[in-house]
C-alpha cells in the first residue's frame, strides 16, 4: 500500500502497565506525532490479545492512525485492523497477503538483503530491520549503519529502522534515506510520551 506513513513507527509494550494506562500512552504518542501503531503482545493469551487489540482499534481509529498486529494473523483479521507484521519464523509472507489481500499492510522483520528482497518479492509493503542498536525488547544482532543504507537502495519499499532508537542516537541515521523510526522503550516508558514523540518525530524530519 502507498501513501502510508511510516515516519514515527510505535510499536507497544504492555509490561507494568494497566489497560487504562497502556491506552492512555499510546493516545498521548498519538497525538505528540506517532504516525503508525504496531500491538506487539507476546505473552497475552488470545482473549486477552483479542480485547486489547480491540480496544486499540477503536482508539487508532479515532485519529485515523494505522493499527498494525505484530504475528497474529487471526487477531489483525477478528479486529478489521489495517495490517500485519510478520517474522522470519512467522507465517510465510507470501501466505499472509494471500490471506490478507491487497488492501490491508504488511510489514516484514529482515536482517538482511536478501531477506529483504525476498519479502518485497512476497508482498511486503515495508521491512523492519535489524537491531540499529541494542536493545532491551528484543534480542538481536546489530546491523551497522552502512549495511543499512544498502538494504534501502536494495529494496523498492519503505525501510524502517528498529532497535534501540532513542532521542540522542536518531541523527546517526542521516543520509540513510529510511522510510522511518520505529521506537518501544523511547515512548512507553516516557514519563511524557507526547513531549517524547514530538522530539522524536523532530529528529527524524530532520534526516
Amino acid at each position: 500500500m502507498e501513501n502510508i506513513d511510516y515516519s514515527l513507527y510505535l510499536v507497544t509494550d504492555r509490561t507494568n502497565k494497566t489497560e487504562k494506562e497502556f491506552l492512555n500512552i499510546i493516545e498521548e504518542a498519538i497525538l505528540g506525532g506517532v504516525t503508525i501503531v504496531q500491538l506487539r503482545e507476546k505473552d497475552a493469551s488470545t482473549g486477552e490479545f483479542y480485547k486489547l487489540a480491540l480496544g486499540l482499534k477503536e482508539l487508532t481509529s479515532k485519529y485515523n492512525v494505522p493499527l498494525i498486529i505484530n504475528d497474529r494473523l487471526d487477531i489483525a483479521l477478528a479486529i478489521d485492523a489495517d495490517g500485519v507484521h510478520v517474522g522470519q519464523s512467522d507465517m510465510p509472507a507470501d501466505i499472509v497477503r494471500d490471506i490478507i489481500g491487497d488492501e490491508k499492510i504488511l510489514g516484514v522483520s529482515a536482517a538482511t538483503i536478501e531477506e529483504m528482497k525476498k519479502a518485497e518479492k512476497d508482498g511486503a509493503d515495508y521491512i523492519g530491520t535489524g537491531a540499529i542498536f541494542p536493545t532491551q525488547t528484543k534480542e538481536a544482532d546489530c546491523i551497522t549503519i552502512d549495511y543499512l543504507k544498502e538494504m534501502v537502495k536494495e529494496v523498492n519499499i519503505p525501510v524502517i529502522a528498529i532497535g534501540g532508537l532513542a532521542e540522542d542516537n536518531i541523527k546517526s541515521l542521516a543520509n540513510t534515506n529510511i522510510g522511518g523510526i520505529s521506537v518501544v522503550s523511547a515512548i512507553m516508558d516516557s514519563e511524557n510520551p507526547k513531549l517524547s514523540s514530538e522530539r522524536l518525530k523532530k529528529e527524524f524530519d530532520l534526516l
